[in-house]
């Protein structure tokens, strides 16, 4: 059984740290060990099967194939395909592959942008495979996940119906790294069903790692040109896509082009023809066949009014799915273009001073962290806030700095395996000058700071894309960037990426969240702390003689006692809203104030206990707003805060999901649960730590959480 998802959120955090995710040290996709089971499978004399992307339907996916053709799909290892297989031959080439059934063009268009890129294309494809020295029928690939590579394990068992491969494939019949490429990002996609339709930019970032910008052509800047030139010439990926027909079928027009479809950018030169320049862009269609019919098409005559040097240089006449075509004409016929790059230096042609990145992951949570849009400016604050403090650019830099020194990326992670099921939401981020009354506060800034500021920077639209981005010129000083759903109460993972040219320092806002600087709003009630409450002379009569009413000849109460103490003298006025302190919280409660270990309270604890109880239930009835007996998840945070306990965004979360409920409120027995255990740990933390960390024995650890 694995471990439970906290710990293995602190486990991959920590890994992290230690480097695990970087290109260096991937992680490893399922857990599996490339080199492990390679030995395993060479000790033994065996093949590798792979059993978490087995060569079964389940893999293939639904709606690729007839039911008739699934049917007669059979898996074959490329040895029973040919008799001399091999990885690569000759070299790796845009002109190597031709897509299959499934329709991943997009991916194999990026496959053909990486063909131009051999040290990104050597991070993706380990070039020393082969199926001769200590074959055993296992391959390796790396991919960039959300924040992090990953290594993917397959076999070499692949599809094919009546010997021929089904999806991608080599037009040298003998050449296998294309089907095995794709079976790789089949298996992090799900199926190879869940391959069908993508965008470009998805598989571009997905092979660098890296920062993709989409250019609109109808919308284009009037410098793209430039731009596409400096690219192509700073190790970037590009491509673009064509409108979608009529239909979502990939049909052909009458000018050659394929509607809906994705191609590679492979070139972009400037020639002269009959003294005059043009700008040429040449394309790769990724079926491997299928071109432009117009002009400087291969069989245009415009190319007898270049130079034969310049003939001989670009032009090929093979129908090999590669062709030039005007700027003017590519801006026409095609409606975006994007650029994948480690490092967006071509935009303004400066690479001396570099784009430095910072990568931040964030989570949306219903009812705690998720404000919507600030169309809802009364939860909009909710969100989670990054502070960003940007510096000056060197002389040098601000030379030739652009138009743009900062680009802000807001990426949206998968819930679901299968990629087919994942369902966007619509994202974006507003970006907040600093004002200096602020600039001394910690901590979440309150609903009022974005009723009173208007953004000076925003995405333009709220977009269901996987990635929103946007670049920007911001002057040197402090700003607040706040990502979020368009509609609140939306549950999603993200990670926040800033590049920016000038020195810059950011981090989360709510983890050095001060008590005071919740208290903006009139609605959070004092903050009250039970570490300074006190009873008075008849209180401290008046509980004693409540103890003693429940209390054992012994003058100890136990867990069941405890329970009746509680549902008939506290939950007073919130019966009709509650089921009352259960069995189970009762023994948490117990043994958090349990001094001796003995399963029992004693007069001192109950009355400690009974202090602390009491004023959590106040700080409840004056946090709940509409009195109806029930804890929004809106209201959880400024009633934490209350009960005196500092809590950032990712703690605030987990305690929504832990004591939220399908409801989404939270009663009054759960909030006491909530703040007694919350503070009782956060003692333990501090009584046994050194230096910020704590260090336990097994059987230590044991007795703290089995007992706590």
């Amino acid at each position: 059984m694995p471990p439970p998802g906290v710990c293995m959120s602190i486990m991959q955090e920590r890994h992290k740290q230690k480097g695990v995710g970087s290109l260096a040290n991937p992680e490893k996709h399922s857990n599996q060990d490339f080199q492990q089971l390679t030995q395993y499978c060479l000790a033994r004399g065996v093949r590798y099967i792979d059993e978490m992307f087995p060569p079964d339907h389940n893999s293939i996916g639904d709606g690729v194939l007839p039911p008739d053709d699934m049917s007669r799909v059979v898996w074959l290892r490329p040895a029973k395909m040919m008799h001399y297989p091999d990885f690569i031959v000759d070299g790796l080439s845009r002109f190597d592959f031709g897509q299959g059934l499934v329709g991943d063009c997009w991916f194999l268009a990026s496959i053909g942008a990486l063909t131009f890129q051999k040290h990104i294309l050597e991070q993706v494809i380990p070039l020393n495979q082969s199926f001769k020295e200590d074959y055993c029928g296992i391959f390796h690939f790396r991919f960039w996940r959300f924040g992090r590579w990953v290594e993917v394990v397959i076999d070499d068992k692949l599809p094919t119906v009546d010997g021929r491969l089904i999806f991608v494939h080599s037009k040298t019949p003998n050449e296998f790294w294309p089907a095995l490429l794709e079976k790789a990002y089949a298996k992090v996609c799900g199926s190879y069903a869940d391959m069908n339709a993508g965008t470009l930019s998805e598989a571009m970032v997905d092979f660098t790692g890296g920062v993709h910008i989409t250019f609109k052509l109808t919308d284009a800047p009037s410098n793209l040109w430039d731009l596409l030139f400096r690219a192509a010439k700073s190790k970037s990926l590009i491509g673009c896509g064509t409108p979608q027909g009529e239909t979502s079928a990939n049909t052909v027009a009458p000018n050659g082009l394929v509607r809906g479809h994705a191609y590679t950018v492979t070139g972009v030169k400037q020639i002269l023809s009959q003294g005059m320049p043009v700008n040429l862009i040449r394309l790769f269609n990724p079926w491997g066949r299928g071109e432009w019919k117009g002009d400087w098409s291969d069989n245009s005559s415009m190319w007898q009014t270049v130079s034969p040097d310049d003939r001989k240089m670009c032009l090929s006449v093979e129908e090999d799915g590669e062709f030039w075509m005007t700027m003017k004409h590519f801006c026409e016929h095609f409606v975006d273009v994007d650029i994948c790059c480690l490092c967006p230096d071509f935009l303004d042609g400066n690479s001396t001073c570099h784009w430095t990145p910072s990568f931040h992951d964030g989570r949306w949570v219903a009812g705690t962290t998720a404000g919507g849009c600030m169309n809802f400016p009364n939860s909009f604050w909710t969100n989670p806030q990054y502070r960003v403090k940007i510096g000056g650019l060197s002389r040098e830099c601000s030379e030739t700095q652009g138009d743009n020194n900062m680009l802000v990326s807001l990426m949206q992670k998968p819930d679901k395996r299968n990629r087919r099921l994942v369902k966007s939401l619509h994202i974006g981020f507003s970006i907040f000058e600093v004002p200096d009354q602020f600039k001394g506060q910690s901590g979440k800034f309150p609903a009022s700071f974005f009723i009173n500021n208007v953004p000076v920077a925003q995405s333009k639209n709220y977009l269901n894309a996987r990635e929103v981005m946007e670049f920007f010129r911001l002057k040197p000083g402090e700003y607040l960037i706040v990502p979020s759903t368009f509609k609140p109460n939306e549950t999603a993972s993200f990670i926040l990426s800033i590049l920016s040219k000038a020195e810059t320092h950011i981090h989360e806002n709510s983890n050095d969240q001060d008590m005071e600087d919740i208290l903006f709003s009139p609605k959070t009630p004092k903050t009250t702390s039970t570490d300074t409450f006190e009873y008075n002379g008849g209180d401290v009569d008046d509980k004693r003689t409540l103890f003693q009413k429940y209390a054992d000849e012994f003058e100890q109460v136990n867990a069941e006692q405890l329970q009746s103490c509680l549902n008939e003298n506290l939950i007073q006025g919130n019966a009709k809203k509650t089921q009352g302190f259960s069995l189970e919280s009762c023994r948490s409660m117990l043994a958090l104030m349990d001094t001796s270990i003995t399963g029992k309270l004693n007069i001192a604890e109950f009355l400690r206990l009974w202090r602390k109880v009491t004023v959590y239930k106040d700080v409840f009835n004056r946090t709940v707003v509409d009195r109806s007996g029930m804890l929004s998840l809106s209201e959880l945070r400024n009633a934490i805060m209350a009960s005196g306990i500092r809590v950032g965004d990712d703690m605030l979360n987990l305690m929504a999901l832990r004591y939220g409920g399908s409801s989404g409120n939270i009663s009054l027995e759960s909030f006491i649960s909530l703040v007694l255990r919350m503070n009782c740990m956060a003692k333990i933390f501090r009584q046994l730590n050194d230096g910020g960390v704590i260090s336990l024995q097994e059987n230590e650890w044991m007795y703290i959480t089995m007992y706590a």
